[in-house]
């Protein structure tokens, strides 16, 4: 029976009844931790052959015969930026290659455009005011570069589809103060929404009052399917180029969730005119990045396909997980009326609404009890949710036995939560 159609009375006793089920938790001095999107130690082992594909002088040329041990080759080796090129759906002369971290490359991105404008105007430092816009929920850490470069950020609502797109397109050709935008186009994190064809096709044909505005095409998760029913994401750069667009979008991806994230390989993919532009940065930056770790993914996967074949193998490891949290959700919440989720189909977070003005206490109730979640309101610009109904979980850091049990936890308080405020 759902709690907005009980009685006082009814809600009184489901209270108590919470109460217990919640101090049975807390003594049982637990120690579980889903507040970050980490693989966990089974996903990591999946890579271990990266660690020999390298392991002497004659392993470390290219077939064209390319000495990784030396300098050079700014944009990376031509086999890895193929590759990304695919995973992007992009020509490989758009593509630039760089370290471990596709977030460092879009600091980068932002920093330079600080410092020298990508269309020949005025940087954005000399600027009195930049605004930024924010899909939300939406990365936190997207925010804190925002944040960090003093950035406006206006928070873009996102829909079953994608971000609002009837907001966007009014607030970029009223006010050339906004330069840019966050995207994180399929599975989006944290709710899992991969935009739909036609939300693609509205940003291609954007037209902002400001000629230096950038779409930050993240797209971290665009292989990371977990479901036989993966969601198609379609083509940005392609539609860009149809309108005469391709220089609105700059787009990012990584390694960083399918080898090792603390030594994956990154890149850029952009038009001739940016990719020119951010080409005299980095070579003032770089000599270039490590080749031989490119080498070694190279090797390692061998081909796009062999990089697919290797995604298989993440997703037997990550399907039974995702699918654990949903379906405690769907057993334990799902017929009560407290709380709202998205079933992702790939990406790394399942995103939880619950009843406005209780994502705070949910958290503090699973933190008291040994469970540490991503804090309430990180989904939001400022760390701010207006509703305070937002939490996202990660689901795959833990093993599956974990994870039931910090599910088990967190459904108890949500519960617990939502009946203090309605019998408050």
């Amino acid at each position: 029976m759902s709690y907005l159609e009980m009685s006082k009375e009814e809600l009184d006793v489901e209270l108590k009844k919470m109460k217990e089920a919640y101090e049975q938790y807390k003594s049982m001095d637990l120690q579980l931790d889903m507040s970050r999107g980490k693989p966990g130690s089974a996903q990591l082992d999946l890579s271990e052959g990266l660690l020999t594909t390298v392991i002497s002088n004659e392993d470390c040329r290219t077939l064209a015969g390319l000495d990784c041990r030396n300098y050079g080759s700014l944009e990376g080796i031509p086999e890895m930026r193929r590759i990304f090129a695919r995973i992007l759906g992009v020509d490989k002369n758009e593509v630039m290659v760089g370290g471990n971290s596709s977030l460092n490359m879009m600091f980068d991105t932002v920093s330079t455009m600080m410092t020298a404008n990508v269309c020949g105007g005025t940087p954005w430092a000399r600027l009195d005011k930049i605004k930024w816009l924010c899909p939300a929920p939406g990365y936190d850490r997207h925010f804190a570069i925002t944040q960090y470069f003093g950035f406006e950020m206006i928070t873009i609502p996102m829909k079953s589809d994608g971000p609002d797109m009837d907001m966007i397109e009014q607030l970029v050709s009223q006010d050339d103060t906004i330069k840019g935008i966050w995207c994180v186009p399929k599975y989006s994190n944290p709710q899992g929404i991969t935009y739909s064809d036609e939300v693609v096709r509205r940003f291609a044909r954007l037209k902002p009052l400001a000629k230096d505005f950038r779409i930050m095409w993240d797209n971290a998760y665009v292989i990371h399917d977990i479901s036989e029913n993966s969601d198609t994401l379609l083509n940005l750069m392609d539609e860009c180029k149809k309108c005469g667009n391709e220089d609105l979008p700059i787009m990012f991806t990584s390694t960083s969730k399918i080898t090792f994230p603390g030594a994956g390989v990154a890149c850029m993919a952009c038009s001739e005119n940016n990719m020119n532009f951010f080409r005299k940065k980095y070579s003032v930056q770089t000599i270039g990045y490590d080749k031989i770790n490119m080498l070694r993914h190279v090797k390692f996967f061998g081909s796009y396909e062999g990089l697919m074949e290797h995604m298989q193998k993440h997703r037997a490891v990550l399907e039974p997980r995702f699918n654990a949290v949903v379906n405690k959700l769907e057993n334990e919440l799902g017929s009560l009326g407290i709380a709202h989720w998205v079933k992702p189909n790939g990406g790394y977070f399942v995103s939880v609404d619950v009843l406005e003005g209780c994502a705070k206490r949910v958290v503090e109730l699973c933190k008291n009890a040994g469970v540490v979640l991503t804090s309430a309101g990180a989904t939001f610009p400022y760390g701010k949710d207006p509703k305070d109904s937002n939490i996202r979980l990660a689901p795959t850091l833990p093993p599956v036995e974990e994870l039931e049990m910090a599910m088990n936890l967190f459904c108890v308080a949500v519960r617990l939560a939502s009946l203090e405020k309605l019998t408050a």
